[in-house]
């Protein structure tokens, strides 16, 4: 993966977008230290973790004490 300076980068960025949409991922550096990358959208692929509602199933287990509903009771006390 090659590094490029942010003002190189800028003057240059038509060129670095075609190259990186050809599959050459660039490091783009600012002050010298890695600040962004440019690659495609290929090489960039995250799995989705979204399943809709039934993927929360179980996510919150423990929230609510042992027995939620004596916890929602106390809750509910709070607004009276």
């Amino acid at each position: 993966m090659k590094n490029i300076g942010s003002e190189a980068a800028r003057r240059h960025l038509p060129e670095l977008l075609d190259r990186a949409h050809g599959g050459e991922p660039l490091v783009i550096m600012k002050r010298g230290k890695p600040y962004a990358v440019l690659a495609s959208p290929e090489q960039c692929r995250i799995p989705s973790t979204r399943g809709g509602l039934l993927g929360l199933r179980g996510s919150g287990a423990g929230l609510w004490g042992d027995t939620p509903t004596e916890t929602l009771a106390v809750l509910r006390e709070e607004w009276d």
